[in-house]
Formats: structure tokens, C-alpha cells, sequence
């Protein structure tokens, strides 16, 4: 099984991108903060490169930016590639599967971090109202 749980905030804001066939694809990166402290009493961080597909993609890029805390479900994906410098190297990523938004709207004030774009609608129609119906009659019970 590839499972991995990841919490941590955005170190950059998402790029969004498409395919050559139009499928959306969103490149972020998160720090997730280590449970233990090094020697010195330093906190360790760990930087993920996070990629997410489609749908999950289009709503990281419109609800996320740097800073933003999330909690990532996803697998665990290792390429190989070469550098400039014609040396193999291996990269680690996260394939996003699901996402959470962990910050708070009330902690964003002032920024469009919840402004899905949409415009207001026009009032909603008064729901009708019940009458009463007073009928003891045939109650079968």
C-alpha cells in the first residue's frame, strides 16, 4: 500500500498548469514540521513537492496560496532525471488524492482566500407556507 497523510503549509503559491490534452495539473510545495527537535534544539522541516490532478487541481489553485495550511492524502511517486550537469538524480513526490483546507477563513481577513468568484444570486424565492389541516376523522390508528 502507497498512503501517505501529510500536514503542512504552502511554501509557494500553486502553479497551475494544462495538459496538451486539457487536463488541469497543479504544482505546490508544503513544509511539514518534524514531531522531534535536531541536538541543538532546532525544529526540523521536510519540503514535499505535491502535484494534483483535474478537478482537485482546478479547486488548490483557486482556494490556495503561500502560507496556507493543509492536510494532503496522496501516494508517494519516485523519477529519476538528469541535472544540467548531466548527474542522475532521484525526486520524491506527493500525488495528491485529496486535499483539506486547514486555514481558517477568519484568519485570512482582508484576502480573497474563500472568494469562489461567484456572484451573489438574486434573492431566493419565499418558500411557501404550510396550512394548517385539522382532519381527526379516519385515522387509522
Amino acid at each position: 500500500m502507497n498512503k501517505v497523510f501529510l500536514i503542512g503549509n504552502l511554501t509557494r503559491d500553486p502553479e497551475m498548469s494544462e495538459t496538451s490534452g486539457g487536463v488541469s495539473v497543479c504544482h505546490f510545495s508544503i513544509a511539514v514540521n518534524r514531531n522531534y527537535s535536531s541536538a541543538d534544539g532546532e525544529r526540523q522541516t521536510d519540503f514535499f513537492n505535491v502535484t494534483a490532478w483535474r478537478g482537485l487541481a482546478d479547486t488548490i489553485g483557486r482556494f490556495t496560496k503561500k502560507g496556507h495550511k493543509v492536510a494532503v492524502v496522496g501516494s508517494i511517486q519516485m523519477r529519476n532525471y538528469e541535472d544540467n550537469q548531466g548527474v542522475r538524480r532521484t525526486a520524491v513526490d506527493i500525488i495528491a488524492q485529496d486535499i483539506e483546507f486547514l486555514t481558517s477563513k477568519s484568519s485570512n481577513s482582508g484576502d480573497d482566500f474563500y472568494d469562489t468568484g461567484v456572484q451573489p444570486s438574486a434573492p431566493a424565492k419565499k418558500k411557501p407556507t404550510l396550512q394548517s389541516f385539522d382532519d381527526d376523522g379516519d385515522i387509522p390508528f
